[in-house]
């Protein structure tokens, strides 16, 4: 077992400014055209094997941030948990949980407890309430949030990225040790960065104060702005590569191989509102990402 590291946190004041960047810049994925496989250059690793795996559970419960609470897929700076990959119970996703479980089962046997918003230092206070419905599969999604800050310089450090997830792991394993939990990557903010700029409306939008590590001043291409978004790109690897190391640790996570980051979503699976959050098609491209790889045999 790792040892187990806690710190205190600040928490910003909740004036509306602060309240709208840390809803809206946030959890996205881009892309240049839609498709259920990723198709970057870059040699992505496969899904991790995992040696007792369940490709049946009978509950979930889905951790995370604002992509799992369905935010702006319904209507302006809104949750719309119904349509949540992980969770949904919209016919239209096709959510995770109703491949599993079925949709009896998933309205009495699925909880989502993510918060628009967090980053990977909340996860272990969302794991310890996951925990109390002694779930069989958690699903985990987070980490765009904290490569979304108000500048490069403000991204989550990698060390504590790392901390932070490996004290959830192990607040998971006290009182669930054979609990499953499926790892999704963060996507890939860069490529939302380029299929988003090509949307007038949407630049507008992120001009707001929607992750502007990334996203400020999107036609601007000098070298300043080019290095700051590489910035975040390798920021973000760096946290898929904490995911997929953890996560590896645990013979009974499984990672999504990079799935997510590589998925190419292109406008139509983006939030009609924000051109940041995944749109209600957009959620079910994840629905089906998390389901082709959850329901892979053990290996």
């Amino acid at each position: 077992m790792r040892k187990r590291r806690h710190r205190s946190r600040a928490v910003s004041g909740a004036v509306l400014a602060a309240a709208l960047l840390a809803v809206t810049g946030c959890d996205a994925t881009g892309g240049s055209s839609p498709g259920p496989e990723g198709t970057g250059a870059k040699a992505r690793p496969s899904a991790s094997p995992t040696p007792a795996w369940d490709s049946t559970p009978r509950s979930l419960v889905a951790v995370g941030d604002s992509i799992t609470r369905g935010f702006d897929a319904c209507s302006v700076l809104s949750d719309c948990p119904e349509v949540s990959w992980a969770t949904g119970s919209d016919a239209s996703v096709d959510s995770l949980a109703v491949r599993l479980l079925g949709r009896t089962g998933a309205a009495e046997r699925s909880w989502n407890y993510a918060v628009t918003g967090a980053r990977m230092a909340d996860l272990p206070s969302q794991v310890a309430r996951a925990v109390t419905r002694k779930p069989e599969l958690v699903t985990v999604m987070i980490g765009a949030n904290d490569a979304c800050r108000a500048t490069a310089d403000a991204m989550t450090p990698v060390a504590d990225f790392r901390a932070d997830f490996e004290d959830a792991m192990d607040t998971l394993r006290d009182s669930l040790p054979k609990a499953q939990v499926f790892v999704t990557s963060v996507p890939d903010l860069k490529r939302l960065w380029s299929e988003g700029r090509t949307n007038p409306v949407g630049k507008q939008v992120w001009k707001l104060g929607i992750c502007p590590s990334m996203l400020a001043d999107p036609d601007v291409l000098t070298t300043a702005a080019t290095e700051r978004r590489e910035a975040v790109q390798d920021r973000v690897e760096a946290y898929n590569d904490v995911l997929r190391d953890v996560c590896a640790e645990d013979r009974h996570c499984r990672y999504d191989g990079d799935a997510v980051f590589d998925y190419r979503f292109g406008q139509a699976q983006l939030s009609q509102w924000d051109w940041f959050h995944p749109s209600v098609d957009g959620q079910a491209r994840l629905a089906e990402i998390a389901y082709r790889i959850v329901s892979r045999k053990g290996e």
